[in-house]
């Protein structure tokens, strides 16, 4: 019961990026969680991708496919401070 009263409020959030650094921001974010201590209100920061398959050079290849190019989401608790670390890690409009 305490864990779902501690994550109250939590919700998923579309970030937009540049197109193609979504890993970049997703890397960028990640450390600034650690480094900032918001560990108690931005969870999970995900870029969505699913596998496909691609011929090159006459073989078949498994890529990885960003299923929404230019966006990376964010699994958060909004307040000042952590709006604050999202909307200001490089390459986030």
């Amino acid at each position: 019961m305490a864990k779902q009263v501690a994550n109250a409020g939590r919700q998923w959030y579309v970030i937009h990026t540049y197109s193609g650094y979504e890993d970049a921001v997703r890397d960028a974010l990640l450390q600034r969680i650690d480094s900032l201590n918001m560990q108690d209100y931005i969870f999970d920061v995900v870029v969505p991708k699913e596998k496909q398959i691609v011929m090159k050079k006459g073989q078949p290849v498994e890529e990885d496919k960003k299923i929404f190019p230019g966006y990376v989401l964010v699994s958060m608790l909004v307040t000042d401070e952590s709006w604050y670390v999202v909307r200001n890690t490089p390459n986030v409009t």
